[in-house]
């Protein structure tokens, strides 16, 4: 009929066809003449809408589009799209330019939309609705945003001209269906009959009145009264306990009438939130006065029968208050002193209105986005109707009654609390990026944080960067979101919460009070979170390790100064191969309080495949980590690996390899001669104070199994076999050189990373029974040797750090089809065959990359004595005084000192490459319980045993097994680190060392073949010189320079610096002993009594001739000179060491010559003569004590002593 006479072509008659069924199918109720009628209505509303465009190129219908019902829209449209029904092509084109630069336009789809509009979501009960809004035909219900509402639209059929889709993946900070948003009013396909006002004026009660009656006490005649005025504010849509509501303000067009507050919580009512708009002046009819549970004022609540209307003054008559009581006298209600005194004591912050623009989203999951790319808004502590899912760059927004917070973040903030409103002004062109399928979960998280600490806006700020870190460390790749934001079933905090946990529990402890929503939004002051606020100091951060190594790198190369580490009294009397050789290596140890904010050291602890120790793993990179459970307690247990570390207490070492060439040490502050720098970074800390949280499983928040790839161990299977190990000795991880056959042909020859562990099988193999380990079979010849041999190379050295000797570990070999005899009898390659021809064991073990190791324990094990773990130590008289100096010594020593043996230029040819040398000498300090003092011993770990452990730093405290006991040349003991030897970290260094002062001593207390100290200090008196040496020296090959030029015979050397050196060995006692110390270089001109120009000038007069010795035959008034020359600067010397300028009591610091770790025996006392006028005299005196000088200076006059 009509639609019949629209079809003039063939294109028209298929297309309307097309949109009569589609009508019939998805719109049309059972009736076919109703059916018919409405095909008619369609498309004539289409044809209408059309041809109101203009430029429909003289079509009357749009034969370009198809018709689109819900559920296809939900089904198949997997993108975002927009569709425009009026738009042309230029028009689009113009549209879509409104979007900001780099970004992309929606894309245009050419689809019709249909549907009723309602506020019911599907067919669910009408209770359930929750003011949201949705588009329904007969497929189905989508949700919709709409930016202005008109309630005679509810219910009715419209075609939506103008409108975009945004799919689920592509909403922010929801997790339900797709929404549609209505860029235009929609057009009803029928027409729509006006609602109009009363027939006669209804009865009102103004702002005012209503607001006095709210606070009369007597109780009013009437339940039900009309109510209006001027919306003068409006809260957001609030859900607690299951209900949703929310409150507007009626006042007047002046500010001084008091505004009254109402209740909307009728369901079919909260929908008028969507209708309402500030300055509009509306009639509330049938309210009442109602009482609110946890709050003391009473409010105005809207019934079953209310209505909301548009004012029309027309139509209202005030009414009459006297009507209500005889006695409405006006009683306010008494407020609460602690009620003023809070409102008075509150910090007020400072509120606005604003509309603008969303320019880019900061953190979705938070809440945070950018407005007109110079403001900040904060939506956490709002809650929007459906979280917000249209708020992306592009939407505009007007925000009422928000608070501005000048200085809380980087630029200033906006934060609308639950009294505040944001409406939405115009949806956003844009395409936005798609949402993680997660961003819900971090939504969730940030609320619960939110309300269950009841963070204010600078610790929430703060809280939301902290868990954004924590994300781009760990998500995805080592930790799913799910994983890190969801909380268990059961209530327990998720893994983000918990690594923010100590942190939040110091500055928002829980149990701190609720939030109280009706406080919030009904109190005038009002009182919420926002309202007071003090800056906050990042507590701490969770950096990346890469940028944690790269900042403590930085730093350690920033304060890096050769002349700090190398200070210039000491420094000038260095040649340039002593020079180099002290900088070579020097380390800093960075404490968290170093960087700001505080780091906290967050990873997945691993243990490394290709190097042997652990490591903490993020996804910017790992961090070699040195970890102690307790002080001199070993770390055996892996179960720990694959767990998330968490630790505020730690050190960041660096180490500093330098290769440099400095001439002399004037050059000291040229960095071009430093040509080539190392670093080695690394932390340290113990587990105590560390949290340990197991990766939980993808879909709960309890520990699982399963983590991410290299990250555990592999687990037992319910089969296998195990037997129990004592480990007695484990050999140090280095590159050994193995030839491994696979079946007869012999690979090359390879060096791979290795260690060794020899140990004693415990009892009998085992079998899998259930969850634990049947009885050991019983072993054939119980004389038969159970020692084992056990080799790690490839993979299995990720098992280096755990393993220990005197602890008891069970190997586990999970595959069943393994032989049993295996653990009997050993492995049978001819790997095996030919390490047990060189070192006699009777069994063997290759450890497969499969293979497990779990700390033992052979208690109830039948035949198997307990057996505890101990190390064993060598006692100080088989290291100091052992009767073979190739002996194996054990013992635990804090490391004094560490250097460099050979410079980094050194290199050794192997293959085709070049290795560096990388001796290092460690002197060590040996403990003795008989001793005041510790023993000085050094240790030196060769090439070739890189990588060297981690750790090896002054302070710390090291275990040492099976050293190698050597005796120099000069009958020093000292160890030799071997390739079967092996260390143990026990304690680290402490961050402040303690200094300690000498103690002050007699000379006679050093005599003995075992002195309680070695360095001490003592007041003595100078008796005489016996030596002294001043000269001047080559700095590059030390050489004697006479009158500044190097004498040495040969090519000349690449430096002209040269250096002065001095010695000098004095005769002093202290009335119980001699000795005779020897002074150098800066020490000698204090010894002297000269200052510094002094000593200056008389070194410039040493430079001409290039060494001056003076030797002092013996002590006496009248010492004899044994100098080749008498000029006038040895009678200068001789002079001076006559005089009572040196000859002086003294306050002397030194350290013993002879160490205790020298094995030639004191000499014996022998027969001295002396003559006292014409009287001989013999005597008997002990050998004269040899001292090292350490510093001496002059005693403190005596009315300083006595005060």
């Amino acid at each position: 009929m009509a639609a019949e006479e629209l079809a003039s072509s063939g294109p028209e008659q298929a297309w309307l066809q097309v949109v009569h069924s589609f009508i019939q199918k998805n719109l049309c109720p059972t009736s076919k003449d109703s059916c018919s009628k409405l095909v008619e209505a369609v498309i004539e509303c289409v044809k209408a809408t059309w041809a109101s465009s203009g430029g429909t190129g003289g079509l009357n219908l749009p034969l370009s589009y198809s018709f689109v019902s819900v559920q296809e829209l939900k089904s198949h449209q997997h993108l975002p799209c927009c569709s425009h029904l009026p738009r042309r092509s230029t028009e689009y084109q113009a549209w879509a330019n409104k979007t900001d630069p780099g970004t992309s336009p929606l894309p245009k789809e050419r689809l019709l939309l249909l549907g009723t509009l309602t506020d019911q979501p599907g067919n669910l009960d009408p209770e359930c609705r929750d003011g949201s809004l949705y588009v329904k035909d007969n497929s189905g219900t989508l949700d919709c945003e709409l930016l202005d509402l008109d309630l005679s639209w509810l219910g009715h059929l419209f075609l939506f001209p103008s409108w975009s889709y945004m799919p689920p993946a592509w909403q922010q900070r929801s997790s339900g269906s797709g929404h549609l948003e209505l860029w235009c009013p929609p057009v009803p396909v029928l027409p729509l009959i006006p609602k109009h006002g009363p027939e006669t004026p209804i009865k009102v009660l103004f702002p005012e009145i209503a607001s006095q009656l709210l606070q009369c006490r007597r109780k009013i005649r009437r339940q039900q009264l009309n109510l209006t005025g001027q919306l003068v504010r409006l809260s957001t849509l609030v859900k607690t306990h299951g209900k949703t509501y929310f409150v507007l303000f009626l006042g007047g067009p002046s500010s001084v009438i008091t505004s009254v507050p109402i209740i909307v919580q009728i369901p079919g009512h909260l929908v008028w939130h969507h209708a309402l708009r500030p300055s509009c002046s509306y009639v509330l009819t049938n309210m009442q006065i109602s009482t609110i549970r946890g709050f003391s004022h009473r409010v105005w609540a809207t019934s079953a029968s209310s209505e909301l209307m548009s004012l029309d003054p027309e139509h209202i008559l005030e009414f009459n208050v006297e009507e209500l009581t005889s006695e409405a006298v006006h009683n306010p209600l008494p407020v609460s002193s602690s009620s003023r005194q809070q409102c008075n004591s509150i910090r007020q912050v400072r509120m606005l209105s604003y509309k603008g623009t969303v320019t880019k989203v900061l953190n979705g999951p938070a809440g945070l986005y950018e407005l007109d790319g110079q403001l900040c808004l904060c939506l956490a502590y709002q809650q929007l109707p459906n979280n917000g899912r249209a708020i992306r760059p592009g939407v505009q927004l007007e925000l009422q009654d928000v608070h501005f917070f000048q200085s809380v973040g980087r630029a200033p903030m906006l934060a609308p609390c639950l009294r505040g409103t944001v409406w939405l002004r115009g949806f956003s062109q844009q395409e936005s990026p798609k949402q993680s399928p997660h961003s819900f979960c971090g939504v969730v998280m940030h609320l619960r944080l939110l309300l269950e600490r009841c963070l204010g806006l600078p610790l929430y700020l703060w809280t939301a960067k902290a868990l954004e870190e924590i994300t781009s460390k760990l998500c995805p790749h080592l930790l799913r979101h799910r994983q890190l934001q969801q909380s268990s079933a059961s209530g327990t905090a998720g893994v983000g919460e918990l690594l923010l946990a100590p942190t939040l529990d110091a500055l928002a402890p829980p149990g701190r009070p609720i939030r109280n929503v009706y406080q919030e939004i009904l109190e005038d002051p009002h009182y919420c979170p926002l309202q007071e606020y003090t800056l906050l100091q990042p507590p701490c951060s969770f950096p990346a390790l890469a940028a944690l190594k790269e900042d403590g790198q930085h730093r350690a190369w920033a304060i890096f100064d050769p002349v700090t580490l190398l200070p210039l009294p000491e420094a000038t009397f260095l040649t340039s191969c002593v020079l180099n050789s002290r900088l070579a290596w020097s380390w800093v140890c960075l404490s968290p309080s170093v960087f700001q904010p505080l780091p906290v050291l967050l990873g997945v602890l691993v243990a490394s495949s290709h190097r042997g120790w652990l490591q903490l793993r993020d996804q910017s990179g790992s961090l070699p980590c040195l970890l102690l459970p307790k002080p001199s307690q070993a770390f055996i247990d892996p179960q720990l690996i694959g767990s998330l570390v968490r630790v505020e207490q730690f050190q960041l070492v660096v180490e500093r390899e330098v290769k440099s060439n400095f001439p002399s040490w004037k050059e000291l502050g040229m960095p071009e001669f430093i040509q080539e720098r190392r670093t080695n970074i690394y932390v340290i800390f113990s587990l105590d104070d560390a949290l340990i949280l197991p990766i939980p499983g993808p879909c709960s928040g309890h520990p699982s199994t399963q983590g991410p790839p290299q990250a555990k161990f592999p687990k037992a299977l319910p089969k296998g076999q195990s037997r129990l190990l004592l480990v007695t000795h484990k050999e140090c991880l280095m590159k050994r050189n193995y030839q491994s056959s696979q079946g007869a042909c012999p690979l090359p020859s390879k060096h791979t990373l290795s260690f060794h562990v020899s140990g004693t099988w415990l009892g009998g193999v085992q079998r899998k029974d259930g969850d634990g380990w049947s009885f050991p079979e019983p072993l054939g010849d119980e004389s038969q040797d159970q020692k084992v041999f056990l080799l790690f190379l490839g993979p299995s050295i990720r098992w280096f750090e755990f393993l220990h000797p005197g602890q008891q570990y069970r190997l586990i070999i999970p595959d069943p089809s393994q032989s049993p005899s295996l653990l009997k009898e050993g492995d049978s390659s001819p790997l095996s065959q030919r390490i047990l021809e060189l070192t006699g064991y009777t069994s063997c073990l290759i450890v497969q990359d499969d293979w497990i190791l779990e700390p033992g324990n052979s208690q109830g094990i039948p035949g198997v004595l307990g057996i505890g773990p101990g190390l064993s130590e060598s006692s100080l008289t088989e290291i100091l005084s052992g009767s073979s100096p190739g002996s194996f010594v054990s013992f635990s020593a804090e490391i004094l000192s560490r250097t460099l043996c050979v410079p980094l230029s050194g290199t050794t040819q192997q293959g085709n490459s070049l290795m560096p040398q990388r001796g290092v000498k460690l002197t060590v300090a040996l403990d003795a319980a008989d001793l005041a003092s510790r023993i000085p011993i050094d240790v030196y770990i060769e090439t070739p045993h890189p990588p060297l452990p981690l750790g090896l730093l002054p302070g710390t405290r090291v275990y040492f097994q099976q050293l190698e006991r050597k005796v120099s040349r000069f009958q020093n003991v000292y160890c030799r680190f071997l390739p079967s030897s092996y260390l143990r970290i026990l304690c680290f260094p402490a961050e402040a060392p303690v200094s300690s002062n000498l103690p002050h001593i007699y000379l006679a207390e050093l005599q003995g073949n075992s002195p309680e100290t070695t360095r001490a200090s003592a007041s003595c008196h100078v008796v005489s010189v016996l030596s002294i040496q001043l000269l001047w020296i080559c700095a590059h090959c030390t050489s004697i320079c006479m009158q500044g030029q190097c004498n040495r015979q040969g090519p000349p050397c690449p430096t002209k610096a040269s250096v002065s050196q001095a010695n000098i060995r004095l005769l002093v006692e202290d009335g119980t002993a001699e000795a005779v110390v020897t002074c150098t270089n800066q020490q000698v001109a204090v010894a002297l009594g000269l200052g510094p120009t002094e000593w200056f000038s008389l070194m410039e007069l040493v430079r001409v001739p290039g060494r001056v010795a003076l030797h002092f035959t013996r002590a006496g008034a009248q010492p004899e000179f044994t100098g080749t020359t008498d000029d006038s600067l040895m009678l200068y010397l001789r002079m001076l060491c006559a005089s009572s300028a040196v000859l002086r009591p003294i306050v002397l610091s030194f350290e013993l010559v002879r160490k205790p770790t020298r094995v030639m025996p004191l000499e014996p006392p022998q027969l001295h003569r002396f003559q006292f006028g014409e009287i001989p005299i013999l005597t008997h005196m002990v050998p004269r004590l040899n001292l090292s000088c350490l510093s001496l200076r002059d005693p403190e006059p005596l009315q300083n002593l006595s005060s």
